[in-house]
């Protein structure tokens, strides 16, 4: 029997430098897109929705967006779906803005942002069948988490947490 080697299974050095390169480069637009996707988040909470520009919301969100949100809450789809959950708390917080993302980072079709959003109970609160909660006056600032998978440069999917009892507290309505 005679047995003859076919292919040396070692990579030459211009190989090993060629896979090198390409998992650098890789890496930097898997980096790259990840930035782009933080800042993308960015103008979203600062820009449109402290400032209720519900239209630009198709720039970040796919169309038909599934959101989890705290309270088991799900929707699919941005407008109305989506937009129709996020307008409630300007009724009665008109002043409602997030200003900061104190920790943001993603990776591959992920991000997390973590935002701090702020405002005042300063209006009555809608409670349903056509009743309202006065408002207290009082401020609140809350942090909240998001958690997006992106796909062809939109969210596909928005999970939301925050602390709704925290929230009830600061402006009030609990104990």
């Amino acid at each position: 029997m005679l047995f003859t080697r076919c292919s040396n299974n070692q990579q030459s050095p211009s190989n090993t430098d060629e896979v090198k390169k390409s998992n650098d480069q890789s890496m930097m637009n898997n980096d790259q897109l990840t930035e782009e996707r933080l800042r993308r988040f960015d103008s979203l909470d600062f820009q449109f929705y402290s400032n209720q520009k519900w239209d630009s919301f198709a720039i970040s969100h796919d169309a038909n967006i599934k959101v989890y949100y705290p309270d088991g809450t799900t929707t699919t789809g941005l407008n109305p779906q989506h937009i129709d959950m996020l307008t409630p708390m300007f009724a009665f917080a008109p002043d409602t803005k997030i200003k900061s993302h104190p920790v943001k980072f993603g990776s591959g079709d992920w991000t997390c942002v973590i935002g701090e959003m702020e405002g005042t109970f300063s209006k009555p609160m809608p409670a349903g069948n056509g009743k309202t909660i006065p408002p207290t006056g009082k401020k609140f600032k809350l942090s909240m988490c998001t958690v997006g998978h992106w796909k062809d440069g939109k969210m596909i999917e928005e999970y939301l947490f925050w602390d709704n009892q925290a929230f009830m507290k600061q402006i009030g309505l609990a104990q």
